[in-house]
């Protein structure tokens, strides 16, 4: 996390996949460890029924006035078809979709990976790897960015 980087006053909206809830579960862990660690007080969790449906609760997040940034939070491990291409890749483009269209930042911690031990080597405790406290802080520091910002986003 960069070096004075605090979520004081921020409100950060949290959308979980409940598909491969083991793995997703250490993800919320790593937000929840990360969201404090930083000071953010007010969270708003969405739980969704999987990854596909990560960006339009994103979407509902992000348009709705009062949320600073969204991190979405799931895991997509390949199988034996090709539904895994077809998830991830929705799953992406539609997260990168609602930041690009909204202007409100969306973290990408949802895992993509080729098996449960990558999706476990990738959600460690405390002290390990876990991308949903990665991307909590990520929203974080794109929250404060957009601050900064937004004002000369429309020409302000």
């Amino acid at each position: 996390m960069p070096d004075g980087l605090a979520g004081t006053g921020l409100t950060i909206g949290v959308v979980r996949a409940r598909w491969n809830d083991e793995i997703v579960e250490r993800l919320a862990e790593g937000v929840t460890r990360a969201l404090a660690d930083l000071k953010v007080t007010r969270t708003v969790e969405v739980e969704v029924p999987g990854c596909f449906e990560v960006p339009l609760a994103a979407r509902y997040l992000a348009q709705s006035g009062e949320i600073d940034a969204v991190v979405c939070i799931g895991a997509v491990i390949r199988g034996e078809t090709t539904h895994y291409e077809l998830v991830a890749d929705a799953c992406g483009s539609g997260v990168q979709q609602v930041q690009l269209s909204t202007g409100v930042p969306v973290l990408f911690g949802v895992l993509t990976v080729e098996s449960n031990d990558q999706a476990l080597a990738r959600s460690q405790g405390p002290g390990g790897h876990n991308v949903g406290r990665e991307a909590a802080a990520g929203a974080v520091e794109m929250a404060r960015l957009a601050q900064r910002w937004a004002p000369f986003r429309d020409g302000g």
